[in-house]
């Protein structure tokens, strides 16, 4: 009967520590006392059958607290999930919750690429820089198994598990963070599959099924929370880019509101009657910038503001873009050219550079200004033939003038002076003859051209002459022939020449141009340029000045510079070279220096005169320059000899006045005579 009540008394002190929570060890203790009291093995064992439903009380107890916090986090966690985020930040807030709710040692989720694989985004508790960002291919992994199959995979020890196909750049990644017991779940969206969510701890552990489903609810709520994310920031990124289009569209709006009345302006300055420095700055106003409008040869015409030091060699390249597309074209260092064209006419270039950069209106607002140039010159060119009459009588009576015609030169400067031009300024006079087709396009071309260049243009027998301002004949000779023929169609041939001053260089001018447009036809050269400097010697012969001076600098100067500066004797070299045919060796010898001594010479010749100085035509250029220089040396040493001479003579008959004087004085003196009174 005491041992029954004993009984009893365990079996209530069970349920008094279950009822308690007690600790699992208090229940041992209540068998060991009972085995102290002398309980029977009936006893006992009923006993220890009631600690251990006790103790299955005690687990599902426990599990229910656990199921009641998951579903209470899970509940947070779609709290937290429902708030604005944008990706990035939702998927931290997923890896941190999964991480806690399961006591995982390392969270990551890894969103499925357009390619197939699957890339790690973000990881929570990761210890070294490997887990995120790094791709898993298929199909290893659990990653893909699990997406192949939309259901949960896991592992106790993933890098013993044979049963997975292994990647070594994965494997890398989880032995470099100790992991090994491994859970993947996928989230899924309806048919939308977003992604993995990985949870991993670094020890051997066994999952419930408990806390694979938590992570599969966790997994499907972030699968919804991350597509609704992504909407939302495309949703923002849509509704942002709406908003900048909306401001664009009403900057837009303004700009070509700003722009029309700019034109409007240009466009009335125009009819008004101004001039290209008023419509350019207009412009250059209108659209923020530095403006030059420039002729078809690069001078300008008209500018507004400061263009710096653009690039010439980009400009003139840019030139050529814009006429050949017929649009304005921009550089590399942000400065624009826009062609100014009537029709296929060249009429020359607008050179813009911009404080900020252009838009598509501003751009538009250009080719119009571009136009209004083009109309403005075209008016010109009407005053042009209109003035044409008063302006070739002119040039006729100053080449009359020239010619020996009587005119008053005076009278002629006066009138010109009238007209805008300024004959004591350098002028170079042109002769064009176009070699076919009809003269009446290239008359009213030259027109044009000498008015916009400040210049005088008239036809005698039947070539074009045109009288520039500049001091390069050449230059000016190339400029026309570079216009002209695009325009006709066919070539044409100029000679030049000048530069010169005044009205009475006028004729000089003509007659020396005539001259080289002649040697040009008689070289073959049609449809080329020359002026006695690109003829050579036999420039030096038409021309009227005959500079010699200017012929023997153009074909031996850096050899003569050389030979003064460096005391050296090149022109010796050239002089017994040319002498013994040529031959260096036969100059070696005249000179008494070894050969390779004259090589040497010729050498550094070829250095200062180029390479073709010893082609058959240059050759004789360079011999002829040589001779005039030695020719003038030695008239130089005779006239100083003669002059030397004609000194001492003259120091001679000093000497002799001298000493008749002072005998006359001694004479007048004896005789008692003033030296006024001496007989001659």
């Amino acid at each position: 009967m005491t041992v029954s009540r004993s009984h009893d008394s365990g079996l209530m002190a069970v349920l008094e520590l279950l009822a308690e929570q007690a600790p699992s060890g208090r229940f041992d203790e209540v068998l060991q006392r009972a085995r102290r009291d002398g309980a029977t093995d009936q006893e006992l064992a009923r006993l220890e059958r009631a600690v251990q439903l006790a103790r299955g009380v005690q687990a599902w107890q426990g599990q229910r607290r656990q199921r009641e916090d998951g579903l209470a986090d899970l509940v947070d966690t779609a709290r937290d999930l429902t708030s604005p985020h944008d990706v990035e930040s939702l998927l931290q807030v997923v890896t941190r919750r999964v991480k806690r709710l399961l006591n995982f040692d390392m969270t990551s989720i890894a969103l499925l690429e357009p390619e197939g694989d699957l890339r790690v985004y973000v990881s929570d508790g990761s210890t070294t820089a490997l887990a995120t960002g790094h791709t898993i291919t298929a199909p290893y992994g659990l990653g893909h198994p699990t997406l192949a199959a939309r259901a949960p995979l896991w592992t106790a020890d993933y890098l013993d598990d044979d049963t997975l196909a292994h990647d070594e750049r994965a494997d890398e990644v989880v032995r470099a963070e100790g992991l090994h017991a491994m859970m993947a779940v996928p989230m899924c969206n309806g048919d939308q599959i977003v992604g993995v969510l990985y949870g991993a701890a670094r020890s051997v552990r066994h999952f419930s099924p408990d806390e694979i489903g938590l992570v599969c609810s966790l997994a499907a709520l972030a699968a919804v929370a991350i597509e609704r994310a992504g909407s939302f920031e495309q949703a923002r990124g849509e509704v942002g880019r709406l908003e900048l289009d909306g401001f664009r569209t009403r900057t837009s709006l303004v700009r070509l509101q700003q722009l029309n009345e700019a034109h409007s302006h240009i466009l009335g300055l125009l009819l008004a009657g101004a001039d290209l420095t008023a419509v350019a700055k207009a412009a250059g106003d209108a659209l923020d910038s530095a403006l030059q409008l420039r002729d078809p040869a690069g001078r300008p015409l008209a500018t507004s503001g400061d263009l710096g030091e653009p690039d010439e060699q980009a400009v003139a390249e840019a030139a050529l873009d814009a006429h050949a597309h017929l649009r304005p074209v921009v550089t590399a260092r942000g400065t624009w050219v826009a062609p100014v064209t009537a029709g296929a006419e060249d009429l020359g270039v607008l050179v813009l550079r911009p404080t900020t950069a252009l838009v598509g209106e501003d751009e538009g607002l250009l080719q119009l200004t571009a136009q209004t140039f083009a109309i403005q010159l075209l008016l010109r060119r009407s005053t042009a033939v209109a003035e044409g009459p008063v302006r070739d009588d002119l040039f006729d009576e100053l080449l009359a003038a020239g010619n020996g015609g009587g005119h008053q030169t005076h009278y002629l400067v006066q009138r010109a002076r009238r007209l805008g031009i300024d004959l004591e300024t350098p002028h170079v006079l042109l002769v064009v003859h176009p070699e076919g087709g009809e003269q009446g396009r290239a008359v009213v071309w030259a027109s044009s051209y000498a008015h916009r260049m400040t210049g005088l243009k008239t036809v005698h027998s039947g070539n074009i002459v045109l009288l520039l301002p500049g001091t390069d004949a050449s230059a000016a000779a190339r400029a026309v022939a570079g216009q002209l023929p695009p325009l006709l169609g066919h070539p044409v041939s100029v000679g030049a020449a000048g530069p010169g001053r005044g009205a009475a260089d006028i004729g000089r001018m003509h007659t020396e141009a005539v001259r080289c447009l002649d040697a040009l036809t008689a070289l073959d050269g049609a449809g080329g340029t020359a002026s006695a400097k690109d003829l050579g010697f036999l420039g030096l012969l038409l021309s009227d000045d005959h500079d010699v001076d200017g012929y023997i600098r153009s074909a031996i100067g850096p050899v003569l510079d050389h030979d003064r500066e460096r005391l050296t004797d090149l022109t010796g070299t050239l002089e017994s070279y040319f002498a013994s045919g040529c031959s260096q060796a036969g100059a070696a010898e005249v000179l008494s220096v070894h050969p390779n001594t004259v090589s040497r010479r010729l050498d550094r010749v070829t250095d200062l005169l180029g390479d073709a100085w010893q082609q058959p035509g240059r050759t004789l250029e360079v011999q002829l320059a040589l001779r005039l220089h030695r020719s003038r040396e030695v008239l130089r040493r005779r006239r100083r000899t003669a002059a030397d001479a004609a000194d001492a003579r003259h120091a001679t008959r000093a000497r002799a006045d001298a000493t008749d004087t002072t005998h006359a004085q001694a004479d007048a003196s004896s005789a008692g005579r003033p030296l006024s009174e001496s007989p001659s």
